[in-house]
């Protein structure tokens, strides 16, 4: 794996002033928030994804978000997570942030939607309507430190007894989707 020397030479891909797109349980569009002010308090309900990138050998890369990070800094996540942008197609914006967290293109099945709360402290929360990818790369991955502090490639079966022995550890929105890839989506994983 091959990172950025530091944060000082990577490139920003993360703006508090970024439009959110704002939707309501359905998807339809009803406007548009500060991704800062978006993740206040209670949360507004916004478009997002997730991707789960799995190597060769049928592991799951995952990532530690950096420390400065507005909600869980420091915690361990799936492979890559972030918002589509105003005008930007969610298929899009996972393709895009794929390669501005990790630095590597790979082609994304749509597995599911849905939709999830999840109060960080008195901070603010995530509320989401979040898109779940999964996706497979042999490349080696370029880390850019300012959306993330590590990157460790797990098994399966050891992220299972992860989530089951030391879940404070992992942000919420991977708890969730983690198990319902593993009961429902195995298959496709497996075929990617």
């Amino acid at each position: 794996m091959s990172d950025f020397s530091d944060a000082d030479t990577a490139p920003v891909v993360s703006f508090d002033d970024e439009p959110l797109i704002l939707v309501d349980s359905d998807d339809n569009v009803l406007g548009y928030k500060p991704k800062a002010e978006a993740h206040l308090g209670e949360g507004v309900l916004h478009r997002a994804f997730s991707i789960f990138l799995f190597d060769d050998d049928d592991n799951i890369w995952l990532q530690q978000r950096a420390p400065g990070k507005q909600l869980w800094g420091g915690f361990w996540s799936n492979s890559c997570c972030s918002h589509p942008r105003r005008g930007e197609t969610v298929d899009a914006a996972a393709k895009r942030r794929l390669h501005e967290e990790l630095g590597v293109d790979a082609e994304l099945t749509f597995l599911y939607r849905f939709e999830y709360h999840a109060r960080f402290g008195d901070i603010g929360s995530e509320h989401e309507l979040c898109s779940v990818y999964v996706g497979r790369t042999s490349a080696s991955l370029s880390v850019n430190p300012n959306e993330i502090s590590a990157c460790q490639t797990m098994s399966a079966e050891r992220l299972d007894a992860e989530l089951a022995d030391n879940p404070a550890a992992y942000t919420p929105w991977l708890k969730l989707e983690w198990p319902r890839i593993r009961s429902h989506h195995w298959a496709t994983v497996e075929n990617c």
